[in-house]
């Protein structure tokens, strides 16, 4: 039984399947708010940036908009994780330390529960030190199933250009990227 189940747990883990769902799921998170501020206009999120501290404002609030909407599509793709992990760790860092951690953890706080519902005060940093944490663990982790990463990964595997010589560097054949390859196709 225990053979069985670590051969279950290495099969799963080892192609980073348990990954996936974070990945969809972190993803539609920051799409989410990024489409919020989009909606509203980076107009109404300027002012928060402001006080915040943040040199020009307005710029701000739309690439803070558009990097969230864009990379949360990206990150549901599974395109470009590892890059697109530090501009969305640098943003969730900077909503944790100058908005939520004035609140403390929790980030649910049940105020009062009403005939029109339930009433929540401030959110605390809990929520983003869960965003960070699964950011940190899909770039340390590697690309997953049903992403853009990994066809670009198995691309680059199987297909991948040698560069001339370069005699006066000691380097006598690379391995280029897919993007490179592209463009360079050789034998070889």
């Amino acid at each position: 039984m225990r053979l069985w189940m670590t051969g279950r747990r290495n099969g799963v883990g080892g192609d980073n399947w348990a990954l996936l769902p974070l990945r969809l799921m972190l993803g539609f998170g920051f799409a989410a708010h990024g489409y919020a501020k989009l909606a509203r206009g980076p107009a109404a999120f300027a002012p928060i940036v402001a006080a915040l501290g943040l040199p020009a404002p307005a710029l701000a609030a739309w690439a803070t908009s558009l990097i969230e909407l864009g990379g949360g599509i990206l990150m549901m793709l599974g395109a470009f994780v590892v890059p697109l992990s530090l501009p969305l760790a640098a943003m969730t860092a900077v909503a944790m330390f100058g908005v939520h951690l004035r609140y403390g953890f929790l980030s649910v706080r049940l105020k009062a529960l009403s005939g029109a519902g339930a009433e929540f005060g401030p959110v605390g940093y809990e929520i983003s030190l869960l965003y960070l944490a699964g950011i940190a663990t899909l770039a340390l982790g590697g690309s997953t199933p049903f992403s853009l990463d990994r066809l670009l990964e198995s691309r680059r595997s199987t297909n991948y250009a040698v560069w001339p010589r370069f005699p006066s560097a000691g380097i006598t054949s690379l391995k280029a990227g897919p993007i490179f390859s592209l463009f360079f196709r050789t034998a070889g």
